[in-house]
């Protein structure tokens, strides 16, 4: 078994390097004997194990591009040469089933993994690609070529064809300008402004906007060189600044990154945009800063048990856990996360390698950040590092209403945070109770009972310490929708929530906390009709509470589940009742905790008040004397 290399280390390039040693040394018993794939242990993509294998070359690859580039070619020449080697075997048709790289077509899983082989061959070119024979270089063309007037997916799938097409224009390789021409174009439709792209049309925001749409346009640019267009360039790197601003704020005191989105386990992939702000000289960012961010992330998860003990990445946050990975992931997705190694790119000397590192903005103190672009408040605490991230914008949804909407638990909850992840297994997302509001037929058992997820969010409005929405809401057996408006109101690690519920005579109202995962959990609950009404989980880490405010007036408990929540076996989740609504539209206010701190919900009832002088006017006093309107 290979050694884990030392958390305290990580803060440093050796540290880094280090571990990209051990990702790339322990994948190498999985290679085909003539190296062009990599076939991982773990379950398939929905591509298949032919374009699986490919995947595991190809992410694996950038990773060694990154520390063969970083160190100027001087590494182990084996490392080299065994990538050469699978780019000869790859690139062959001859070389067969199993060996061989299924072609670039339209909207398929090569384009993807081609990007990653071309940034890789840019960036490594003086010790591969001009050390390479004629032969292989014109098959690596002849691969690559397939990308010329072929169609990705509308989102970010273009960027993988303009780095591809990039690298063949800068080796004198045929190539389509247009190509490139049009992905660039497109991601101007999809800049909302702020820093924020969408990733395609509608309202998908996520890690995507860091680790690929600010990512991909400033490789490219390293690709051009002097060819590049001046004024986009200037544009991506303003774009990157303004991110880099606020992307800061989203990472626990642990280094946790925010648990949102899709793709979650590329994991430190979360750290590139934080690298390409240093190699594009466009953060606002200290150094000391950029460091912290980065090692932090990485000590985070190395603390967790990644990679495994056989030194592999698996589909999951900590542990593996399949209920959180797409049908688009296989064994080989995880490597992704070689994209966090970008930072080995920038020299030795290089300030964000040398300087001390500094606070973290949630180490700095308590904040509420407003982003109106993805419709999001950020709340973080210094006292228990949390960041919970409460979203009132962005729900993946597609925007033809033709298209059958997703329920992504990913995306839909009302809160996210570093500590905690959404229930994710089949029975828990069914049941939808962890971060959601839901309408459950009269009589149905609320720990039981499924609850219809949130779908699309149509955002009203994002300021400082409040945001606001509404989405319609479904009830099992019922075909009619019905409206749920939700106002959050944020301080410190309180959120307020103040629902305004139309729904039918007779129905439970049912809305849940954060639910929190781990080797063990626990909960209590006292019944709102004792005029005291909350509920509380609690882990190993963190408490998730919710206190019934106003408008609950039964029964309160914790839904607990098994193997649906990817920080821990067990999980637990608070929820609040109002059973026999009455009919019509109603106020519903929650005051939600999620501490690393000792929680007493008990005593946060007693200390919080609450006046409704109509639907639309509520006023919280918390526990610190500061009132809170929505």
């Amino acid at each position: 078994m290979t050694e884990q290399t030392p958390p305290d280390d990580l803060g440093t390039r050796a540290g880094w390097e280090a571990l990209a040693d051990r990702l790339l040394g322990a994948v190498e018993p999985f290679a085909s004997p003539g190296l062009g794939q990599y076939r991982l242990p773990g379950r398939a993509s929905q591509s298949g194990q032919e374009s699986d294998g490919l995947e595991g070359y190809a992410r694996t690859f950038l990773l060694a591009a990154f520390r063969i580039a970083g160190a100027r070619g001087e590494v182990d020449q084996r490392l080299v040469d065994r990538y050469a080697a699978g780019l000869a075997a790859g690139t062959d048709p001859a070389s067969g089933p199993g060996e061989a790289w299924l072609p670039i077509a339209d909207r398929t899983q090569p384009m993807v993994e081609a990007a990653s082989i071309a940034l890789g061959l840019h960036e490594t070119r003086p010790w591969l690609w001009d050390r390479l024979d004629d032969k292989v270089r014109r098959h690596v063309v002849d691969w690559l070529g397939g990308f010329i007037g072929a169609e990705p997916h509308d989102n970010n799938w273009l960027l993988f064809q303009v780095v591809a097409e990039q690298f063949l224009a800068s080796v004198g390789a045929p190539h389509s300008q247009a190509d490139i021409d049009r992905g660039l174009d497109r991601i101007e439709d999809w800049y909302r402004g702020d820093g924020w792209y969408t990733d395609g049309d509608g309202r998908h925001f996520d890690y995507y906007n860091g680790w690929a749409m600010h990512l991909y346009p400033l490789l490219w640019a390293r690709i051009a060189g002097a060819s590049a267009d001046t004024g986009r360039v200037a544009a991506y790197r303003e774009r990157l600044r303004q991110f880099l601003g606020v992307y800061a704020h989203f990472i626990g005191g642990d280094g946790a990154p925010m648990h949102q989105g899709r793709s979650l386990v590329y994991r430190w992939a979360a750290a590139a945009p934080l690298w390409m702000g240093e190699l594009a000289d466009c953060t606002p960012l200290s150094p000391g800063v950029t460091r912290r961010a980065t090692s932090g992330i990485l000590r985070h998860f190395t603390a967790n048990g990644v990679p495994d003990e056989r030194g592999l990445l698996t589909l999951g946050w900590h542990r593996p856990f399949l209920p959180m990975a797409q049908d688009y992931s296989g064994p080989a997705s995880p490597y992704w996360a070689s994209k966090g190694f970008v930072g080995l790119l920038l020299p030795p000397e290089h300030p964000a390698w040398t300087a001390p590192e500094e606070q973290l903005p949630v180490e700095k103190g308590d904040f509420s950040l407003a982003l109106p672009q993805p419709g999001w408040l950020l709340h973080g605490t210094r006292a228990d590092g949390v960041v919970r991230l409460i979203n009132h914008g962005t729900d993946h949804q597609p925007r033809d209403p033709d298209e059958p909407p997703t329920a992504d638990p990913h995306y839909a909850k009302f809160g996210y945070s570093t500590a905690t992840a959404p229930e994710t297994g089949e029975a828990a997302w069914r049941l939808g109770v962890d971060g959601h509001l839901a309408l459950l037929p009269a009589g149905a058992d609320p720990a039981e009972a499924p609850g219809e997820p949130r779908r699309r969010i149509h955002r009203v409005g994002v300021a400082e310490g409040l945001a606001s929405s509404w989405h319609e809401a479904r009830m099992a057996g019922d075909p009619q929708p019905y409206e749920i408006a939700t106002t959050s109101l944020v301080h410190g690690r309180y959120e307020v929530r103040v629902h305004r519920v139309s729904a039918p005579a007779g129905a439970t109202v049912r809305d849940g906390g954060y639910a929190v995962a781990g080797e063990s959990v626990a909960g209590d609950a006292l019944p709102a009709e004792t005029g005291a009404g909350w509920a509380v989980a609690r882990g190993a880490r963190v408490a998730s509470a919710v206190v019934a405010l106003h408008g609950w007036d039964a029964e309160t408990g914790v839904a607990q589940a098994t193997d649906a929540n990817a920080l821990g076996p067990r999980s637990a989740t608070p929820y609040l009742l109002r059973r026999a609504h009455p009919g019509g539209r109603t106020v519903h206010v929650t005051l939600v905790v999620l501490s690393g701190e000792p929680l007493d919900a008990a005593w946060l009832h007693a200390h919080t008040t609450v006046a409704v002088a109509s639907a639309e006017e509520v006023t919280v006093r918390l526990p610190d004397g500061t009132e809170l309107h929505g």
